[in-house]
């Protein structure tokens, strides 16, 4: 665990809901006043209850957070096109993927998305056969 009560993850999941729940890009104000009633979701008990982002930050701590959380907003790839054009031909992203990393970060990362009848064995098949020719030239 690292010195502060929530991980990159929690502020990626931030960042997602913000991008579904928004028609626009959220400020760093509204974000903000977002995360004081928002749930960490490092931190969820199995029943989903938990502490916010406001039991376990100060005043100043929230404000970095949602800085962060800003930062992720805006930078996200801007995948809509994509999304709608994955879900008019009745594809689902995986969970899968494959990266590639490098001293300064991912080099690459491919997302895999299928049909929903395509059956596990060849969903696994297909993510490590990738795998296994781009291996080939590294």
């Amino acid at each position: 665990m690292t010195d502060r009560p929530y991980t990159d993850a929690d502020l990626r999941h931030e960042a997602a809901i913000c991008l579904l729940a928004l028609s626009t890009t959220p400020g760093a104000a509204d974000i903000r006043r977002w995360l004081t009633g928002a749930y960490v979701e490092s931190r969820r008990n199995d029943d989903r209850s938990g502490p916010t982002w406001d039991d376990l930050l100060t005043e100043d701590e929230l404000d970095e957070v949602s800085s962060k959380v800003h930062a992720l907003v805006e930078n996200a790839a801007r995948l809509a096109e994509w999304a709608v054009h994955l879900g008019a031909d009745g594809l689902e992203p995986l969970p899968e993927q494959l990266s590639a990393q490098t001293d300064n970060g991912p080099w690459f990362r491919l997302h895999f998305a299928v049909r929903p009848d395509m059956s596990d064995d060849m969903r696994r098949a297909l993510v490590e056969g990738v795998g296994r020719e781009i291996a080939k030239f590294f």
